[in-house]
């Protein structure tokens, strides 16, 4: 061991300010490797159990909608087609100024089991989402619910029956919810981040300890609704209709996860670097919030990473203890390509597999960005 370190380094000493690095390097390292091997890899490696569907429960799927015309009218048929018994859908109209009426209109006509909800005109509670999906919810006619959006559709005519089929003592199912391939950069970055999001809400259901699920692709009993008392805790707050709510409610016994690719649902993503900032910007605003323990796990991860690179560029630049460094770059990437690949290949988004490395660090430093501008200025509408 001496040899090894002879002529270059000695660690044991701390005799130089270079000791501490290499420390919180190789610590930050063992916090990286816990994570990938620990937590990552319960997704990467989950195998979905083959359950039959003994009864068909009756299901009510709610959509809010607003100024959302083209995209009602093009996709809702695909919802109001699933290959289920019983099943409504509840489309929420939240004060459209466009032509969502008249399109309801028509289809109800043509759709016996579509339901229109109006969110009635009141200043009180006007961009509320929270306030659109309770009505929603309030005017569902059966206990099981499944959430989406309405610039989502279903990847199949099997997604009702994949995001229904609870587990015995099961309340609360988390999906994922993809967003549509295009080409250009913007739109792969859109999707790695949806593809991360996932793979970490879905690993620490696994561990039993979920934290969030995407309205996109959320179901959960009405009972479970009720009893939180809704949306009341955070009703305030203008997102967390999905996360902050699985955040209060999930627990290690209700919770399951559907990761079947006939259960995904796909969404149009945003067009502009600006207004996918702004979407993203939303989104984040609502970790604050989540509970101290959650909060501690999902930061200590990109922490500890940053604090791996930094401390990497320093060992390197000072040709301290190379070849243990080089080792250790080596030990994390391999784990990262074999944890990423099986999970990207689960969730369909195979073509990220190169972008994965540029990606992740772009990340790493704009997430920062977009939180310190929260803080300073706040949106006030959902739509």
């Amino acid at each position: 061991m001496n040899n090894f370190f002879s002529n270059s380094y000695v660690f044991s000493e701390f005799t130089h300010w270079l000791d501490f690095v290499v420390v919180v390097f190789f610590a930050a390292f063992v916090v990286q490797m816990i994570y990938f091997i620990g937590i990552f890899s319960r997704f990467a490696f989950y195998k979905s159990k083959e359950k039959t569907v003994s009864s068909f429960e009756p299901v009510s799927v709610v959509i809010c909608a607003k100024n959302e015309r083209e995209n009602l009218l093009h996709l809702l048929p695909e919802f109001l087609s699933q290959d289920y018994p019983t099943f409504e859908i509840v489309v929420v109209n939240d004060n459209s100024v466009d032509d969502s009426d008249d399109v309801l209109k028509a289809y109800s006509f043509q759709y016996p089991n579509l339901k229109v909800v109006n969110v009635p005109d009141n200043d009180r509670f006007y961009g509320s989402k929270k306030f659109a999906l309770t009505l929603g919810i309030k005017g569902a006619k059966y206990d099981n619910l499944l959430l989406t959006d309405a610039d989502c559709k279903p990847a199949s005519n099997q997604w009702l029956k994949q995001m229904s089929n609870y587990s015995e003592h099961k309340s609360i199912i988390l999906g994922y919810g993809a967003y549509q391939k295009e080409s250009g950069l913007l739109n792969k970055l859109i999707r790695f981040e949806t593809v991360f999001t996932a793979i970490q809400y879905f690993s620490f259901a696994l561990c039993k300890m979920p934290y969030m699920g995407v309205g996109r692709n959320l179901a959960y009993q009405k009972e479970i609704f009720f009893k939180n008392r809704g949306f009341s805790s955070h009703q305030h707050i203008l997102s967390g209709d999905d996360d902050l709510f699985v955040n209060e409610v999930a627990d290690k016994y209700n919770t399951q996860i559907v990761v079947d690719s006939t259960a995904h649902t796909i969404s149009i993503p945003k067009t502009s670097f600006k207004s996918w900032v702004r979407q993203k910007k939303r989104h984040l605003s609502t970790g604050k919030f989540y509970k101290f323990k959650h909060k501690l796990f999902l930061s200590l991860f990109p922490i500890s990473y940053l604090i791996f690179i930094v401390s990497l560029t320093i060992l390197l630049i000072t040709k301290t203890l190379v070849i243990p460094v080089l080792s250790a770059i080596f030990i994390r990437i391999l784990f990262q390509l074999i944890i990423f690949k099986k999970s990207i290949n689960k969730l369909g988004e195979k073509d990220l597999m190169g972008w994965i490395p540029f990606f992740e660090v772009f990340f790493l430093f704009f997430q920062p960005i977009l939180l310190i501008s929260n803080a300073v200025k706040r949106n006030n509408r959902w739509n």
